[in-house]
């Protein structure tokens, strides 16, 4: 008796001591406390960037502190949050919102920890849009100055430009003491940038130009010239003066991240960071192999049929050389694509069921970027009703060919990446992390997707114009080639640029100047063709598996809604849905 009193005893203390279940509801707020704690401590860290991603800004008479030390803290910061997100169980919140944002954030997390291998902040002289003199100027033009208080917040932030850049020349002095830096020919292309600058009339400065729209008795126009004259200016002139007599002499020759310390581990992080995906160089390098062929199959189709010839390469030159398919000038390049981008946005309801309402607007590149900066880029529309912006690159119209510029502007704004971050914006059920923040393989891929989604919906002039879809999808597999040729296989500069102008409709400069971008970013360029490909194959495995059932609104509705996914979430999500759909239909 006493054994089986005993025993009792034991099973009851047992069952007493067994903890409960997590309560889901506990358990999404945990998730949601993360996530909110590391916006909240993202905009702290660095106020002006909540310009760029479409948050309200917090602190819009403070510019962010990337000293060392301050990255340090970030760094402890991202530590913490990671820390805490470890601890949390998200089986009980299975299929809800917050296990998307808890997968999120540990992808945002994870990558950034690994990606500190490349110690990116002590060797970013970048002539792209990682470079100072390419965002900040960028920010600049999206903060709001129509009230005498906003003014005063601007000067207050941009009477910082001259720290800022004070911050730059130490950590890069801190780089090239540790064996960090940039490659020389990206520190001269900067050092070209810097100088055009320095040349423009004070009121070409972005930052004088901030006073556009003010009342003609403001003195605010004027108080942006006297900052720009006494402070920024000589800041820029110091940080100019330092590339040209420290910096370069010490910049490395090789071009591939893989001759700074660790370079080789840096890459994978890179990639991973960027793409979201594990991948080796030689993966990459092959597969961007064997998408060119594919590419190269449809152009000797679209070649036979529009242009004589069934040689790509003779096709890409007809393109590129034959005044016929050059615009004739500046302003004809810009209303072209101001006319896809309004095509775009008129057929977009027949293939999609949310259709965001915030505006986009087609503006050029400064001058002094222009030579440099990339086929187009998208500016996101803010949180306090500014329109996104598609920059487009117009530097020497008369060269470009117009084979491929529709397809980028398909690319920027509808149905890319305007489209795609208002509606993020627009969802105010989804957690801002996942609304403001940008995860390459997903965004990028959603973009080069959305050039081939362009032609689906008969948005193209002409086959000229499909050429330059075929081109930007040509381009997307080189830069699989390129990028891991050079930072993780050996490969030369002029060997990347001979690559692409064999094989795409770039001119010279523009393939010097993506070359140039590769370099400065390693990794980045590797997103857009394995996003592209990853949302293609759900997209086809989705409709075989649904047949009759499939809806294509529907399918590019579930793939937005949740902003920016990495790719394995995407599809995870993906086939839960066609899991259920195929419930649904028996």
């Amino acid at each position: 008796m006493r054994r089986v009193v005993l025993l009792f005893v034991v099973l009851a203390a047992g069952c007493a001591s067994k903890p409960a279940p997590p309560d889901p509801v506990v358990v999404a707020r945990s998730v949601t406390d993360v996530a909110d704690a590391y916006v909240r401590s993202y905009l702290e860290a660095f106020p002006e960037a909540a310009l760029s991603i479409g948050a309200r800004d917090p602190h819009p008479g403070q510019l962010g502190d990337h000293s060392l030390p301050a990255m340090k803290r970030w760094e402890q910061r991202e530590d913490e949050l990671l820390a805490q997100l470890k601890k949390i169980d998200i089986k009980p919140i299975d299929g809800q919102m917050e296990a998307i944002t808890f997968k999120f954030m540990q992808h945002l997390l994870e990558s950034s920890v690994g990606w500190r291998a490349c110690r990116v902040e002590i060797w970013n002289v970048s002539p792209t849009w990682t470079g100072w003199q390419a965002s900040l100027p960028v920010t600049a033009g999206m903060q709001s100055t129509d009230t005498p208080a906003k003014q005063q917040d601007a000067l207050a932030r941009w009477s910082q430009v001259p720290k800022y850049l004070d911050d730059e020349i130490d950590n890069l002095r801190e780089g090239i003491k540790l064996g960090y830096t940039a490659s020389k020919g990206n520190v001269q292309s900067v050092i070209n940038q810097v100088e055009a600058m320095l040349a423009e009339p004070l009121s070409g400065s972005p930052f004088v130009q901030m006073a556009k729209g003010a009342a003609p008795k403001s003195n605010f126009r004027a108080e942006l010239e006297n900052l720009e004259r006494t402070k920024i200016r000589p800041a820029i002139v110091k940080y100019r003066d330092f590339l040209k007599t420290t910096y370069l002499p010490a910049a490395r020759t090789e071009i591939g991240v893989r001759s700074n310390p660790n370079g080789l581990a840096c890459y994978a992080a890179a990639v991973k960071y960027h793409a979201t995906v594990d991948m080796t160089p030689e993966q990459i390098h092959e597969l961007g192999k064997t998408q060119m062929e594919r590419i190269q199959t449809e152009m000797r189709e679209i070649g036979k049929r529009a242009f004589g010839t069934d040689d790509p390469q003779a096709v890409l030159k007809l393109a590129k050389t034959d005044p016929k398919y050059r615009f004739k000038s500046r302003e004809e390049l810009i209303k072209f694509a101001e006319s896809a981008v309004a095509r775009a946005k008129a057929e977009v309801p027949k293939w999609f069921g949310h259709v965001p309402g915030a505006p986009v607007i087609v503006e050029p590149y400064p001058p002094y970027l222009e030579k440099t900066a990339p086929g187009g880029q998208a500016v996101p529309p803010s949180a306090d009703g500014k329109p996104g912006k598609y920059l487009i690159n117009a530097y020497e119209a008369t060269k470009q060919s117009r084979a491929g510029l529709e397809s980028t502007a398909f690319h920027e704004a509808y149905p890319g990446h305007h489209m795609q971050g208002a509606i993020a914006l627009e969802q105010e059920n989804l957690h801002p992390v996942q609304r403001y923040f940008f995860l390459s393989g997903f965004g990028e891929g959603w973009g080069l997707y959305s050039e081939r989604l362009a032609d689906e919906m008969g948005l193209f002039s002409s086959d000229v114009d499909r050429l330059g879809l075929l081109s930007n999808e040509a381009l997307r597999a080189a830069r699989l080639v390129v990028d891991s040729g050079m930072h993780a296989l050996g490969w030369t500069r002029q060997q990347a640029i001979d690559y692409l102008l064999a094989h795409t409709t770039s001119t010279q400069s523009g393939a010097e100047a993506e070359i140039d971008r590769y370099i400065a970013v390693p990794g980045q360029a590797t997103a857009y063709m394995i996003g592209n490909l990853e949302i293609r194959r759900l997209r086809e495995d989705a409709k075989e598996k649904l047949g009759s059932k499939f809806n294509i609104k529907d399918f590019h509705d579930l793939v937005l809604e949740d902003g920016s996914l990495p790719l394995w979430v995407l599809r995870e999500k993906i086939q839960s849905w066609v899991a259920e759909e195929l419930k649904v239909k028996k």
